[in-house]
Order: C-alpha cells, then sequence, then structure tokens
C-alpha cells in the first residue's frame, strides 16, 4: 500500500508532528523551567530591596546590567505599579501599568556607573538616590 500520496496517509504524519510538538511544548513548560522562573524575573545577584509603604523595589546585579522590579506587599489585585531604573549620564527606562504581580522587570546596563531606582505600588513609593557606585 502507498501512502505518499493517499490524503490518509497524510493525516497520520500530520497527526503524529502535532503529538510530537505537543509533547515538546509540554517538557518545555515543566517543572524545571518554573523551578528556574521562581527565583525572579531578573537575572544576577539580589543587591538591594527598597521597601516602601505599599511595597518593595528588588535590585539585581550581573555583568554590569542592573535590573529591578517593583513588588506590591499583597500580590492579587490590579493596582498601578512603576519601577525605573536610571543609569548615571543615561535616561531612565521604566514598565509602568496596572498589574497584579509585579512592575518591571526593567533591566539597564550601568556598568560601573551609579544608578538610581524608583518605585511605586498605589500611592507609596521610593526614591532611591544615586547608589550601587
Amino acid at each position: 500500500m502507498r501512502y505518499g500520496g493517499t490524503t490518509a496517509g497524510r493525516g497520520r504524519w500530520t497527526l503524529c508532528a502535532v503529538a510530537l510538538a505537543a509533547a515538546l511544548l509540554l517538557g518545555l513548560t515543566g517543572p524545571g523551567v518554573g523551578q528556574a522562573h521562581a527565583a525572579g524575573p531578573c537575572p544576577g545577584k539580589k543587591v538591594r530591596t527598597l521597601p516602601f509603604s505599599t511595597g518593595a523595589v528588588h535590585v539585581y546585579k550581573s555583568r554590569g546590567f542592573v535590573c529591578a522590579l517593583s513588588r506590591p506587599k499583597k500580590s492579587g489585585k490590579r493596582q498601578y505599579m512603576s519601577v525605573s531604573v536610571q543609569a548615571r549620564g543615561g535616561h531612565p527606562v521604566t514598565n509602568a501599568g496596572r498589574f497584579t504581580q509585579y512592575a518591571g522587570p526593567v533591566k539597564v546596563y550601568a556598568g560601573k556607573r551609579c544608578v538610581w531606582i524608583r518605585g511605586k505600588v498605589g500611592k507609596g513609593s521610593v526614591s532611591s538616590g544615586w547608589i550601587l557606585c
């Protein structure tokens, strides 16, 4: 029996391809990916936590990059949040909007320059001044 020219043969190959793609996707989103992400959306070592009345800004550094995100004290409720990172001599990079978990991550190459970090959750906010010099 020849499958090359028949519709039934193509259907079997399509079904196999779909099953293989589904298996690969499930494998990529399994526990390993979730565990790696559990450390946080910013790469590197946590170097500072800037607390304020309604949340905190978490700051990470890796290979000259500074990454930050604003987290509320109570997550789950959609509310206004923002985070910005500005390397000395550069422009601030900001992520702002109505989020449930966090604002950011915002990642900036600072090298050895100081950075100024700002964060806001609802009515509370923090502004670091020049840090990590």
